[in-house]
């Protein structure tokens, strides 16, 4: 009679060995397992010529959490409005045969009207400019506007149904907020990529020129992104992508994880001009200068070893008009001849000016129409003059105005 308790405690063990060495159904397994891992995943046997071949599958697609869900949420609402932009230009070879050469950026639709926003260097040059949307079909553009001083150009295709970005509202970027870039990187279409903003600053450009509140962040993008845009948690534009930092020890064509984006805001400025005038209107002070440095100042004996030397004010101009004074004695600097006595620029609203690329940008930052206070010495004479600057419209021989 001792022997049956010690059969039944083998037999249960037998039977458990079988249920965990061998592949059976689920439903076998009821009684062993919890119902949660049930909802979760099931097991199939297959039988081969490698013996028994076992895979565990989910039986459900598994719900997307919260920041999942966002992020394919700002996807699906951007990505219709995002274009892949194609330039072809026309090089020569050795033997000065036609060669067409192409580059690759991103844009973003403004308006059902087929305006499209993206990089000037994007488009730059280019003999033929071509417009791929997300759905393929692929559109001649039209380059209606350039501002090469912010790096913006506005094309224009003629397709229906186009569903245009959303432009994000007012300037209140916050370091730490999420940003997503979607674009055509190296020519893969449909990219999105996710950081964060890591800092607004002013950044210098290829051209020399500034970005004012250059948007930076850590959002990967890499050559084929340009032009394309920088968007919020909400879809909506806060930027136009328009170049990375380049590791001095990698490859300059690759990202070093920091990218910078044009502010929407300046972009908003640029296409008013646009939509008010057919083109940019850069401000200018019309004036036509000459760079200082030490050695030129002690030379001509200039109170500052830095500035703009003001060589001519063009008549009727913003610098005319507030009493700024041109040069009046000739002077020849190697076999060029130069115009000394006139106003040397100092300072452009209290920023110091020391070469002629501090007073493109301080100009850049404003608008024609705008009222700003520039400090010059006239002689000995420490001075400040209030300007309203204009439309920069003239140019002399190969000296346009500033």
């Amino acid at each position: 009679m001792k022997l049956r308790p010690v059969l039944l405690v083998l037999l249960v063990v037998a039977g458990f060995y079988y249920l965990t060495t061998h592949w059976v159904p689920v439903g076998a397994l009821a009684g062993w397992m919890h119902h949660d891992h049930l909802a979760e995943s099931s097991t199939t046997a297959i039988k081969g010529p490698f013996g028994d071949f076992g895979l565990t599958e989910a039986n459900a697609a598994p719900a997307f959490d919260e920041e999942e869900q966002q992020n394919i949420a700002v996807y699906k609402r951007a990505l219709p409005s995002v274009v892949n932009i194609t330039s072809t230009e026309v090089a020569y070879d050795f033997f000065y045969r036609p060669v067409p050469q192409q580059g690759q950026g991103s844009g973003f639709i403004l308006n059902k009207e087929g305006n499209i926003l993206t990089n000037n260097h994007v488009i730059d040059n280019a003999q033929l400019v071509e417009v791929t949307l997300w759905n393929k079909k692929k559109y001649k553009a039209r380059v209606i506007g350039v501002d090469k001083s912010h790096d913006l150009a506005l094309l224009k295709i003629d397709a229906p149904d186009l569903q245009a970005a959303t432009l994000a509202s007012g300037n209140n970027l916050m370091v730490g907020q999420r940003v997503y870039a979607i674009g055509n990187p190296f020519g893969f279409s449909g990219t999105m990529t996710r950081g964060i903003i890591s800092a607004i600053r002013s950044v210098a450009m290829p051209s020399g020129n500034k970005i004012e509140d250059a948007i930076q962040t850590d959002a990967s993008v890499n050559p084929g992104n340009s032009g394309g845009p920088l968007l919020n948690s909400r879809g909506e534009v806060i930027g136009i992508t328009t170049m990375i930092a380049t590791n001095p020890n990698g490859n300059a064509d690759q990202s070093a994880g920091i990218g910078f984006a044009i502010p929407i805001a300046t972009a908003k400025a640029v296409l008013d001009d646009f939509a008010r005038y057919g083109r940019a209107r850069r401000p200018s002070l019309d004036i036509v200068t000459l760079p200082i440095g030490p050695d030129i100042a002690e030379q001509i004996g200039l109170p500052a070893d830095y500035g703009i030397l003001i060589e001519r004010v063009l008549p009727g101009g913003a610098a005319e008009q507030a009493g700024l004074h041109g040069g009046t004695q000739r002077a020849y600097m190697g076999n060029t001849p130069i115009m000394l006595g006139g106003d040397l620029i100092v300072a452009f609203d209290g920023q110091p000016i020391t070469n002629a690329q501090d007073l493109s940008n301080a100009l850049n930052a404003h608008h024609a129409g705008d009222a700003v206070t520039i400090t010059v010495f006239r002689g000995r004479q420490r001075i400040a003059v209030h300007v309203t600057l204009s439309d920069a419209k003239q140019v002399l021989g190969n000296q346009q105005s500033t």
